[in-house]
């Protein structure tokens, strides 16, 4: 269990604000502390602070690798001074929009120590003071209300034991009268503001002595373990177990959450349904998540009912246009599936590395091009859709982009109103697709167009709920061309014989590193502690890969690790990569994070206005302290940063497995240990696995590997929609 750290209290005057974050009140300063006049750098979140401020802290030392001991905010009060002098100080200072100096003297000479009592209680006995007006006071009492209206929500959420990074949220959202509206309805908070969730409105809730019971916060509890099944990949929960997990997590009444889940059904929120093919079952929905599955159901059955017109090109015919085209010569496998793609209105291409399906897109591209056909490329992300344009030559865009999704709004442009202009559409990497984007990209796609979905099953399923693919593949509604036959140039490397041995459950054929039988493309190194595991990839990435296989570390070797946390996590590989790869001394901190000039990094988010998605990485090209901004080159483009958009990038020398999906790199590293346990699974071996092109070298134990083959089971996510498609 971690010790926690001695609380202590520091009293000082504010001396510089070196960074504010306006997004999320983050703040470093300097405060000169009034006994020993020290000056001491404090580190958190404060609102409505300036220098010359008199603060009373609450908080913990720390020591920062690089910047030495900092104080750690846990609580802030400003302490206002109580003396005329002091109060006269205040004032001139330019706290207070409308207040300077002569302003200051008149106010205090007139009010004297009541001076703040009259600004915030009485600001109408202000038009008392010489030069000041109606329109002055207001300005006066407006600026004294917005200047201490983010302490006082900040001390409130303090006093209700919250964090207080979701203050400039509230207060965005609220205004002025923040504290009262979450005094009447603590769990609006949930709805209205996002990344709040269930546990924040809780704690406040039970501070202000709200019932367990009550209504609103069972109806509230009830949606959070919703969106955690859903968070978790499932489309609905069985009802019985969805009351047990509210009455065992939050102590509510089962007869309660009962009642409420009714209510919520009848304000619909919720959908119940009966359990398919076991109508003694309910399973319970989120209204949203409901829409969606069953949209997808019944568009896509509504797309197979509109007959195909016969395009009279024959496999011969077909034959030639590949070859004319790509200069390719397809497989009897490939000819066939072709054939038979072209008389169908939505078809499903599947099946492992080596086994053509990239080869199959550029062929139906080809060919529905030389029928003159208006073909849309596009892929689940930003890394994927450009791969698929590379490997076709055509242009491809991701889901989002295709549809004009507005992230501002959260609206899709492309609908059934205004449908995707296109006679054919070929998605790849559809594993990655959950059930919401499947169902707009289906709303949006005309009935007389032909749908062509591609991807590896066996490939880690979407993060979002659903598991689409296989559902669509299960429900044996559409037509599945399955590749099956490993061509004789995979069938010659390492890594795709080694990803159908684990794709069967099969350990792969290991090879240690310092086999002398020529170079390989397939290693398992043995280490059984978790440091040397980080010491052995800091050597291959700094020495044997670049030496051995002249593979460059920053732009061609890629770690995948399963998890984010522990020694052999993500931010401690990255640390560790960065301080070894990246000797540049010049570090600039923000949001919390550590860059430097030439890191490697990734992009989180989808950014439609910078033109960079989820996933992208990059290398930092520049850093402009005075400007705040950081520059980094995505593939020949270079994309601009403030320091307060730093919560969009993190280091991505090691990135997740899960991030890792879509791309392909030349070299893979990843870190196997049992400390992997809950992670350790089959699919997202296989997905680390089949991101390696040239060269892929697992560090871990032979038990880990074991772990992880033998476990299958979280594929199986809880959806209804291969019922829903079976359906008649």
């Amino acid at each position: 269990m971690k010790k926690s750290l001695p609380t202590n209290t520091l009293e000082g005057c504010l001396e510089r604000i070196t960074y504010f974050n306006t997004e999320n009140h983050y703040t470093i300063a300097k405060l000169k502390t009034s006994k020993t006049h020290n000056m001491v750098t404090i580190v958190g979140t404060m609102a409505a602070v300036n220098p010359g401020q008199t603060l009373k802290i609450k908080g913990t030392w720390e020591t920062h690798p690089r910047y030495g001991q900092q104080f750690k905010i846990i609580s802030y009060e400003v302490v206002l001074p109580a003396t005329i002098h002091g109060i006269r100080k205040y004032l001139e200072s330019g706290i207070i929009k409308g207040i300077g100096p002569s302003m200051a003297n008149r106010i205090v000479s007139c009010f004297g120590a009541k001076t703040f009592e009259i600004i915030e209680k009485h600001p109408e006995k202000l038009l008392e003071v010489k030069a000041i007006g109606q329109a002055k006071a207001a300005l006066i009492c407006n600026a004294w209300q917005d200047h201490h209206v983010a302490r006082s929500l900040m001390q409130f959420l303090q006093s209700m034991g919250v964090q207080t990074t979701y203050c400039a949220k509230i207060l965005k959202k609220y205004g002025p009268d923040a504290v009262n509206i979450i005094r009447k309805d603590p769990f609006r908070l949930t709805t209205d503001i996002p990344g709040i969730g269930f546990y924040f409105a809780d704690t406040v809730a039970q501070k202000l002595g709200i019932e367990k019971n009550q209504p609103r916060r069972v109806r509230a509890c009830i949606i959070h373990v919703m969106e955690q099944v859903a968070n978790q990949g499932d489309v609905f929960a069985y009802q019985d177990q969805l009351v047990d997990r509210c009455k065992n997590l939050f102590r509510i009444n089962p007869g309660v959450i009962l009642n409420e889940m009714h209510a919520l059904c009848a304000a619909r929120e919720l959908v119940i349904e009966n359990a398919p093919g076991d109508p003694d079952n309910k399973i319970v929905y989120l209204k949203e998540i409901h829409q969606a599955e069953t949209g997808i159901a019944n568009r896509l059955k509504a797309l197979l009912s509109v007959p195909v017109t016969p395009t009279g090109i024959d496999a011969e015919r077909i034959a030639k246009e590949v070859q004319k085209k790509l200069a390719i010569t397809l497989s009897l496998e490939q000819l066939t599936a072709l054939e038979k793609i072209l008389i169908h209105r939505a078809v499903i291409i599947t099946g492992g590395p080596g086994t053509g399906k990239t080869t199959l897109i550029r062929s139906i591209n080809a060919v529905f091009s030389a029928l003159g056909k208006h073909v849309l490329l596009a892929a689940p992300t930003g890394r994927a859709a450009r791969r698929l344009s590379e490997v076709t030559r055509s242009k491809a865009k991701t889901i989002h982009k295709l549809l004009g999704f507005n992230f501002k709004e959260g609206l899709f442009e492309k609908n059934p109103d205004n449908p995707l202009d296109a006679d054919a559409m070929i998605i790849d990497e559809v594993s990655m697709v959950d059930t919401f984007l499947m169902y707009h990209l289906i709303k949006a796609l005309p009935m007389t167009s032909v749908l062509i979905l591609v991807g590896d099953i066996f490939q880690l399923p979407s993060v979002g709920p659903g598991n689409v693919l296989s559902d669509m593949i299960k429900s044996k509604l559409i037509p599945v061309f399955y590749l099956k036959k490993i061509f004789r140039q995979a069938q010659e490397s390492p890594i795709v014989v080694n990803a159908h041995r684990v794709r069967r459950g099969e350990s792969p054929v290991l090879k240690p590193l310092g086999d002398s039988n020529g170079v390989s493309e397939f290693y398992f190194l043995e280490q059984h502690n978790q440091n040397k595991v980080v010491s052995t990839i800091v050597e291959l990435c700094t020495r044997t890969i670049p030496e051995r296989f002249d593979f460059d570390p920053m732009h061609e070797v890629q770690v995948l690790t399963p998890m984010h946390k522990g020694v052999i996590g993500t931010t401690n590989l990255n640390q560790v990569l960065q301080k070894v790869l990246n000797p540049n001394p010049v570090m600039i901190e923000a949001m919390g994070s550590a860059f430097k000039i030439g890191d490697k990094i990734m992009h989180l988010k989808n950014n439609y206005q910078k033109e960079v998605f989820n996933g992208d990485i990059g290398i930092i090209s520049s850093v402009d302290r005075k400007e705040k901004q950081l520059s980094v080159d995505y593939y020949g483009r270079i994309v601009t940063y403030n320091f307060t958009e730093m919560d969009e990038i993190s280091l991505a020398y090691a990135i997740s497995v899960h991030k890792s999906q879509g791309s392909e790199y030349p070299a893979v590293l990843l870190p196997i240990m049992t400390q992997h346990f809950v992670l350790l699974q089959r699919n997202l071996l296989y997905t680390a696995m089949t991101r390696g092109k040239n060269l892929v070298i697992l560090v871990g134990t032979q038990k880990a590997l074991n772990i992880a083959l033998r476990n299958n089971k979280p594929t199986e996510r809880l959806s209804g929609l291969a019922f829903r498609l079976m359906d008649n």
